[in-house]
């Protein structure tokens, strides 16, 4: 890994409240097979998922739970309040102890004091360093973070140039209060808008159409557990595609970072995971001509609306935000400073004030890029048991060059290379570097 600077606890506030993201670019650098020092070693992962016993978590209250993303006021009534004693120890003995996990070095800042999250995890993108976590093997409700292993599986699947004609046998099964982007019966849409209502208004309707392209529900349902599988994602418990509450449907920190970091690897996913605002298509209607209206990013830490000064994190690429009744709000982020990508996640926080799962994230953010390099991992991302985590580009065809420039198998262990990102919304691969170009101030509309 090249050396970076690190930033004071200050600077990074000041990257905050700081000027506009501009252009950056980032080569793609593949992961070092060296494992890191941890204080004790690392046991073979799980071979099997573990078994999810029923939970209040999961069931659905009368009329159904309420599944609008991001509105800040998720309350997770139906979560636990207290982790397991033990947990999983996939990615390292450290991680299945309840509570915070961090080994401070030299140097290194005390982890922030404002964190109520019930699991979070801040990792290195591209070595797979777990930097610090609390509670990360804690199966919780994903709401529709859980929409990041949906895309890394049936995103490869599916030309974005596709398109399809949507019946009502489409949307039938959408959950009351369910969020939608807006889709509508009878109208054709083509995969690249459905994906974009996916990623930017966590559509459960666009959802609903793509898994029905995929072969239905239930089909969709079992790729997902199976890739979930494959990504030695053991905590995670797939019931339905969108995240929408259902009886025992639960993921972890750690395995909703597995798919982030999985996702990000496809060219396609980083597009949409970063975009700020789109057109979406409207309503086809005879012998009109076809409208359409914009849609923006409901991820507060990439469009700024709701931060202070209504700025967003400096470097921030995505993922996916999400909110349910039982879930309360949960997120994943990936940003970059010099050279360095971090990924986090937040798991339904305890503080109620609105944004707080952002605040939170963008408060590890800033610890984790001031710790990196002085302090030692509790834990590791475990590589996917296929080798290099996805073999297609985000089009469904089969990676090169310049489709797919982030993977790159090392052969022995199945590294894979970690994602080029910027904090942008257009991207583009050339001669092995992955660029980004953000227009700003955002377009309107």
């Amino acid at each position: 890994m090249p050396t970076t600077s690190r930033p004071t606890r200050a600077a990074a506030t000041r990257r905050r409240h700081g000027a506009a993201l501009v252009a950056a670019a980032s080569l793609i650098v593949p992961l070092t097979t060296a494992a890191p020092a941890l204080a004790e070693p690392t046991p073979s992962p799980t071979p099997s998922r573990p078994s999810v016993s029923p939970s209040p978590s999961g069931v659905r209250s009368p009329g159904g739970a309420t599944a609008v993303e991001d509105d800040g006021k998720g309350i997770g009534r139906g979560a636990p309040r207290r982790p397991p004693a033990r947990m999983s120890t996939v990615g390292g003995e450290m991680l299945g102890r309840p509570g915070p996990q961090v080994q401070l070095g030299p140097g290194a800042p005390q982890l922030p004091k404002e964190l109520s999250g019930r699991s979070w995890l801040v990792a290195d993108a591209e070595s797979g360093e777990i930097l610090a976590a609390n509670n990360a093997h804690w199966q919780l409700p994903p709401a529709s973070t859980l929409k990041m292993l949906f895309a890394d599986t049936v995103l490869p699947k599916l030309p974005r140039t596709k398109t399809h004609r949507v019946s009502p046998a489409d949307l039938e099964g959408m959950g009351a209060g369910s969020s939608a982007v807006g889709v509508k019966e009878g109208s054709s849409y083509s995969v690249h808008d459905l994906w974009l209502g996916v990623f930017l208004r966590s559509g459960n309707d666009a959802v609903r159409v793509l898994a029905s392209m995929n072969g239905g529900i239930p089909k969709t349902v079992k790729d997902m557990q199976a890739h979930a599988e494959d990504l030695q994602a053991l905590d995670t418990h797939v019931v339905t595609p969108d995240g929408y509450d259902a009886d025992e449907q639960v993921s972890s920190a750690y395995d909703l970072t597995l798919f982030a970091r999985s996702g990000l690897q496809k060219a396609d996913f980083r597009e949409y995971c970063s975009t700020v605002s789109a057109q979406f298509p409207g309503e086809e209607k005879p012998g009109k001509p076809r409208e359409s209206f914009g849609i923006i990013n409901t991820n507060r830490l990439l469009t700024g609306e709701g931060m202070p000064k209504g700025l967003p994190y400096p470097g921030m690429a995505g993922v996916k935000n999400g909110s349910t009744t039982n879930a309360g709000n949960t997120f994943t982020g990936v940003a970059q400073h010099d050279g360095r990508k971090l990924l986090v996640t937040v798991m339904n926080p305890e503080i109620q004030e609105q944004y707080e799962v952002y605040k939170e994230t963008a408060r590890l953010l800033d610890w984790g890029f001031e710790a990196a390099g002085h302090v030692k991992p509790v834990g590791m991302l475990v590589p996917p048991k296929g080798g290099a985590a996805g073999g297609k580009d985000g089009a469904g065809k089969s990676g090169g060059d310049h489709s797919q420039a982030s993977v790159a198998g090392s052969g022995s262990g199945g590294m894979w290379t970690a994602v080029g990102i910027a904090g942008g919304a257009l991207a583009a691969l050339a001669a092995g570097a992955f660029v980004v170009h953000r227009r700003w101030p955002r377009p309107k509309g």
